[in-house]
């Protein structure tokens, strides 16, 4: 590890030879600086650009340069004649001022094209071959180097901390609802430029009404040679591990032209390779981003999904994918766009936990005895689960512009999946268990939009939106059982848990079944006006409605061991008159109106605004009991945002908002969650309100090559959904209902980044830290909780083109927890070093490796530690061969399984999880 990091630090330190700064201003005829003129030096010998720069919003601009060396200097800046000139540097810093001549030709369009970065308003385009060595092969690799551009530990795509929203290639949208597909699939190869488009508005009436700052969408442009011809490339590989052979076989075809594209995706393999993971498959282009703001009302939809864990190479021993994916579109002319996508995804995996669960004594008062009776046992659960999901998902899209007045969009998405899963449980207190859950649950999604501009000062925006989801989850324990011990101290650690859920204790099993049902239908629709007043305020006028219902019906039984069916009757401290079925219909409308005020003044932009809303909910539980709630309610809002620079702003945002629950968190009969946890819901909660305050800030200087972000977000929530958790005397086995907390619950966070780029080396230190105060109850007793969560993340790395790249970064992590139930406070460090090599040598080689280090530390020992180490080495004839040879190493250091420690509120656990074993795989790439 010594020897890696001297390698890494003599090679980040190698930089080049002398060099001198070539310094200036750039303004115009009559004085005034000219900011982001685009200033480059060209060299004479081999013809490319050998610096660039921007100027400030002073005009200062700086290149670096190598001395006594004749360059082409070159400054353009639209709607000025372009300057020309060739200086010859010496030894020591020059300086030399320019002025600018308006002229209404576009001059130095060609060679800003070549320019690395170049910033036009609120794009940002990048020139990708600036960005390259050879090392790369898709999308993603080459978003790694964009100064700006993060791929967080998600895989998902930020830009100066903001979420990406959408890739597009050559406008249209590329696999909508998820960047990952984009991101892993694009081959490098075909991008010639890529376009960071900022304050995105898809609807172009509306980008001088609103404010857009925190959206964000990406558009690749292909280099000519892609166009009206197929590329891509098709990989196929295969290898061997313990007990089993490998395969991989992934085709990614892609078809481009003015009126319609095609691409095909295909991925079969069980090396870990997950492209989208059952998580990702769920919110895949489920939902359409709102062109208007939040109108302060949150409902959550029932959501009855299994207990399904999400799959990768760092937390599951075996993995099989499975993905057919096929994205079309079609412009018959330049006033209609047809879009959508086909998927199918397959995932079978297996995955090994072992818990070692140390539970907190539960009393009142921490300096008195324990009673015994609050006494939860330590637990030892290994857990080993075999998952398989099936996923079938579609969308299609329509954009229709008349013209620039009147825009039509409707989309339409569905998800319909199979998934079940089989869990075989040993635990030290409730001995062997057998878990069964399958589902197949379908999700539909509906939009429709339609903006018309009625004259000089008016638009109008209508939106529905429409959600139908059915979820049937069905859930089957088996759980060990002496029927001769169950009143004797000793007995089974679930006798007195079945003894509370009215179970038949005289069989060999526990046999424990539940049957849920789950239909939502919720209509979204609302009507926004905009008046212009004048070029720098306007009014938004909003009404709308939200309807929405839920369906639950459940039923909990117990299967004996002669095959019959046995109707439990419980009676469980802490939930009144338990039942074991449900049926509950839940019923919701919202409808409000709001008026907005937006104003600029100076670098400020103002919006106050409010809406009122008139909130009906009502739940009906087995067709007589009767839940109502109704009442009237006054929602501020106001936003202000700083623009200092093209690229440097300030926002700040307060909101008040009201939540609402689902209809499992008030159906009020009794839910088997597992086979040691059940719930009863709650009729009577009330709703949940909120005000939120959050204070952004970001950078992105091309100047001294700096960005800087800063998040800061306050909350506070008053009538928060919690948990009562009530432990049977002297078990693991919990029953928790919902209650609405009696104190408000609080959360701060923040999180900022700066990064810094000297010359090829780019430098970056984030931080981040998150306080969440939250108020439970443990067997009916009240307690706090409090968890501060602290986090350092350092990074340094060289992008050069022609020479190998490293990355060194290096996290750390510190969570403190108190609870009033527990004497002692939880702290917990977590050291995490890690270290990325590419290079391309020789035109024909590729090598990559990437190598991660962690370490858990708990009050100050040692918990566990553990190293991943990945490597590859590819070998194709040149850049343009249509062959390549891979030689792929997954885990070559044979870990066998990772550990962490998670906290909650009842216990301290230790979680070894079994990892994929050791991978030797070869593969062969064909280029089209």
């Amino acid at each position: 590890m010594k020897k890696i990091l001297f390698i890494a630090v003599f090679m980040i330190s190698a930089v080049a030879s002398a060099q001198i700064e070539y310094k200036g201003v750039v303004k115009d005829s009559l004085g005034i600086p000219l900011e982001m003129a685009n200033v480059i030096a060209l060299d004479t010998v081999a013809k490319k650009i050998a610096s660039y720069g921007f100027t400030d919003a002073k005009g200062n601009f700086k290149l670096d340069l190598k001395n006594n060396t004749t360059y082409n200097i070159k400054i353009s800046y639209i709607g000025f004649t372009e300057i020309s000139e060739f200086v010859k540097t010496k030894i020591t810093t020059m300086n030399k001022n320019y002025t600018m001549f308006e002229n209404s030709a576009l001059d130095g369009i060609e060679i800003v094209s070549k320019m690395p970065v170049t910033v036009k308003g609120d794009t940002i385009i990048y020139n990708a071959d600036s960005f390259k060595n050879g090392s790369e092969r898709k999308l993603e690799d080459v978003l790694k180097k964009l100064p700006g551009v993060e791929i967080n530990d998600a895989g998902e795509i930020e830009v100066e901390g903001k979420k990406v929203e959408k890739i597009m290639v050559d406008g249209k949208e590329f696999f909508s609802g998820d960047t990952k597909l984009a991101s892993k699939n694009i081959p490098s190869n075909a991008v010639d430029k890529i376009q960071v488009l900022r304050n995105y508005s898809n609807v172009s009436q509306l980008s001088g009404v609103q404010n857009n700052q925190d959206r964000v969408a990406i558009n690749i442009k292909l280099k000519e040679g892609k166009k009206n011809f197929w590329f891509g490339d098709v990989t196929a590989g295969a290898g061997n591990s313990p007990g089993e052979g490998l395969y991989l076989f992934q085709p990614k075809l892609f078809y481009y032209t003015p009126k319609y594209t095609l691409n095909v995706i295909g991925d079969v393999n069980n090396i870990g390779d997950v492209v989208l993971s059952r998580r990702d498959l769920r919110s895949f282009g489920g939902s359409f981003q709102s062109q208007s703001p939040s109108n302060g009302t949150n409902i959550n939809i029932g959501d009855a999904g299994i207990g399904f864990l999400n799959a990768g190479a760092r937390n599951a021993n075996r993995i099989e994918t499975k993905l057919t994916a096929l994205n079309l579109s079609y412009s018959p002319n330049k006033k209609l766009d047809l879009n959508g996508f086909l998927i199918w995804s397959g995932n079978s995996n297996g995955q090994r936990n072992i818990t070692d669960i140390d539970n907190f004594d539960i009393s009142d008062d921490p300096d008195t005895a324990i009673d015994e009776s609050a006494i939860v046992p330590d637990d030892l659960v290994d857990n080993q689960t075999s998952q398989t999901s099936n996923s079938a998902l579609f969308r299609f899209g329509v954009v229709y512009k008349k013209d620039f007045n009147n825009q039509l969009n409707y989309n339409v998405s569905g998800r319909f999946s199979n998934e079940f899963t089989t869990e075989n449980v040993n635990s030290r207190v409730l001995s062997d268990i057998t878990e069964n859950e399958r589902a197949t649950p379908f999700t539909i999604n509906q939009d429709f939009s339609y903006f018309y501009t009625a004259g000089e000062k008016s638009i109008f925006a209508l939106e529905i939106k429409h959600l139908l989801q059915d979820e049937d989850p069905f859930y089957v324990a088996s759980l060990e059982n002496d029927p001769n011990n169950n009143d004797d101290t000793d007995n089974d650690g679930f006798d007195d848990a079945a003894k509370s859920l009215g179970l038949d204790r005289s069989n060999m099993f526990y046999n424990l079944e539940q049957d849920r049902k789950v239909k939502s239908n919720q209509l979204d629709a609302k009507l926004d006006y905009y008046y212009i007043l004048n070029a720098k305020s306007n009014l938004n006028i909003v009404t709308g409605t939200i309807l929405s219902k839920q369906n639950f019906d459940s039923r909990f039984f117990q299967t004996l061991d002669n095959g019959t069916e046995f109707q439990p009757n419980p009676t469980i401290n802490g939930i009144t008159a338990p039942q074991i079925t449900n049926d509950t219909e839940y019923n919701f409308t919202d409808l409000y109106a709001g008026l907005r005020y937006r104003l600029k003044a100076g670098i400020f932009t103002f919006t106050p605004g409010f809406t009122v809303h008139s909130y009906n909910s009502n739940n009906i539980q087995y067709g007589t009991e009767i839940f109502k709630n109704t009442f009237v309610k006054f929602l501020p809002e106001f936003e202000a945002i700083a623009q200092f620079k093209r690229s440097e702003s300030l926002r700040f945002s307060y909101k008040q908002q009201v939540s609402f629950t689902d209809v499992n968190q008030i159906a009020r009969g009794i839910v088997a969650n597992n086979y040691n946890s059940f719930f009863a819901g709650n009729s009577n909660l009330l709703n949940a309100r909120s005000h939120n305050l959050s204070l952004n800030y970001g950078s992105f200087n091309l100047f001294n090559g700096t960005n800087a972000f800063v998040r800061l977000n306050y909350n506070t929530t008053i009538d928060q959904v919690n948990r009562n958790t009530i432990f049977q005397q002297g078990s693991v086995v919990s029953s928790v209902t919902s209650i609405n907390s009696p104190l408000d619950n609080e959360n701060f966070s923040a999180f900022g980044s700066f990064g810094k780029r000297f010359k090829k080396i780019r430098t970056s230190i984030g931080g981040n830290l998150n306080y969440v105060k939250t108020y439970q109850f443990i067997n009916s007793l009240g307690n706090t909780n409090e968890s501060l969560v602290k986090g350092i993340n350092t990074r340094i790395a060289t992008n050069f083109t022609k020479a190998p790249n490293v990355s060194l970064r290096y996290r750390v992590s510190f969570i403190d927890q108190t609870n009033s139930a527990r004497p002692n406070d939880i702290n917990t460090v977590t050291h995490a070093p890690s270290i990325d090599f590419d290079a391309y040598i020789w035109n024909s080689v590729t090598l990559t490796s990437d190598f991660t280090f962690n370490e858990v530390r708990q009050g100050g020992v040692k918990q566990n530690s553990f190293n991943i180490w990945n490597a590859k080495i590819a070998y194709r004839k040149d850049k343009d061969a249509k062959l390549e040879y891979e030689l792929v190493g997954n885990n070559l250091l044979a870990t066998g399984s990772e550990t962490s420690v998670n906290n909650n509120l009842f216990s301290s656990n230790i979680n070894e999880r079994f990892i994929l074993p050791r991978f030797i795989s070869l593969r062969v790439r064909y280029q089209l």
